[in-house]
């Protein structure tokens, strides 16, 4: 089944989507609080069978989309090989894949906070001026678990979402010299959407090695810009789910970025220049993920950064 949340005639919803057809769930008002309940997919599948039961909400073309959810918590990876390569090039010239990132699928927290809806306008990021998209696919976690395995793991994921992980380019490069991670190169912006896809729905696209044979693509301003296949990742999301609950708890809500198959620098790691340019306020990004759906975001102007004084450097002295 395909869930969304959205806003008509100022009232919040949730509804199973049926060939753009809007089935509200009665009493619902978030999916989150759903799947907080940590019962799994087979809650929310029974939620939706109920909404088929009564009659249909407004015209999917009359509602604001929502995410469709607020996550606990994003982590997102870094699962394809192309990507990196083409973000080092592009950042410092440097070629290659480090030996270290084929021992476990890295990933990295960013901002639950500053997560917006797959039509909902994005604002340029404070003292950036080299912003890009990311192209990527999230699982949802629809039950907690620790130490899980690969094949455990799988029942505990809810459903999938299109991701674009916007980056402050510039940012980003800046930041990471500092030698802990990104930060403000990732702050500003998450779009999640269009729908939440239940796990269910993609079996047929598992293919041998258990990776999601799904097209997707990138258009700026309609201008086809990159595609790929999201079985070109380096790990299956089980085996992502499983890593990420190495120590630790995954929990309902928590939602896990594949990575990316796509965005600007990677183009300009190839092509040895920023071309195409980086975006700028007006641009409008769309995402399409097959079977999952498509996520349009149009850039405006950001706020001005607040002034801060460069960090105080210590003479050292002890008392």
């Amino acid at each position: 089944m395909r869930f969304a949340a959205y806003t008509h005639r100022h009232h919040t919803q949730v509804a199973v989507v049926e060939n753009d057809t809007l089935y509200p769930l009665p009493g619902v008002r978030s999916l989150t609080e759903i799947i907080a309940r940590g019962e799994g997919p087979e809650a929310l599948l029974d939620a939706g069978a109920a909404a088929l039961d009564v009659p249909p909400g407004p015209p999917l073309a009359e509602v604001r989309l929502l995410p469709p959810l607020q996550p606990t918590s994003i982590r997102d990876f870094v699962t394809f090989e192309e990507h990196v390569e083409g973000v080092r090039r592009s950042i410092d010239g440097t070629s290659g894949v480090p030996e270290q990132w084929y021992a476990a699928p890295t990933y990295y927290f960013t901002n639950p906070h500053a997560v917006f809806g797959p039509h909902d306008d994005i604002p340029y990021p404070p003292g950036s001026d080299t912003f890009d998209f990311e192209l990527e696919v999230a699982v949802v976690i629809g039950r907690e678990g620790s130490d899980l395995t690969p094949e455990q793991a799988r029942n505990h994921i809810l459903g999938y979402t299109v991701v674009n992980d916007w980056s402050a380019r510039d940012l980003q490069s800046a930041e990471m010299k500092v030698g802990l991670g990104t930060c403000k190169g990732k702050d500003t912006a998450t779009t999640l959407g269009p729908c939440l896809v239940t796990a269910d729905e993609l079996e047929p696209y598992w293919d041998t090695d258990g990776l999601l044979r799904l097209a997707l693509t990138a258009e700026v301003n309609g201008q086809l810009v990159g595609s790929d296949l999201l079985s070109n990742m380096s790990w299956t999301f089980e085996e992502m789910v499983a890593y990420t609950s190495r120590g630790t708890r995954v929990l309902p809500g928590d939602v896990l970025g594949s990575g990316t198959c796509g965005c600007l620098a990677e183009l300009w790691g190839r092509n040895g220049k920023q071309s195409p340019p980086p975006l700028k306020p007006g641009d409008t990004v769309t995402l399409t993920v097959q079977e999952i759906g498509s996520i349009s975001n149009t850039i405006v102007p950001g706020t001005t950064p607040v002034p801060l004084p460069a960090g105080r450097r210590e003479s050292r002295e002890r008392p």
